[in-house]
């Protein structure tokens, strides 16, 4: 039972003091970031946009 226990023990140690899974997380936090960015960006774009399909509307049914 002790070595099963002692066993366990040094693979816990050998998974928490791995670094290979910090990489994941640092990529996935600057994904996250990245379309943090690019959802704002969309948001104020999309507002551009709409103003200026509302200004080439007018500009259309006046000439109509």
């Amino acid at each position: 039972m002790n070595t099963m226990l002692l066993k366990l023990y040094v693979q816990f140690q050998d998974l928490v003091s791995r670094e290979e899974g910090q990489d994941l997380v640092e990529y996935a936090l600057v994904v996250a970031f990245i379309v943090l960015g690019v959802v704002a960006a969309t948001r104020t774009l999309d507002t551009a946009i709409s103003t200026e399909f509302s200004v080439l509307e007018s500009i259309f049914a006046s000439t109509a």
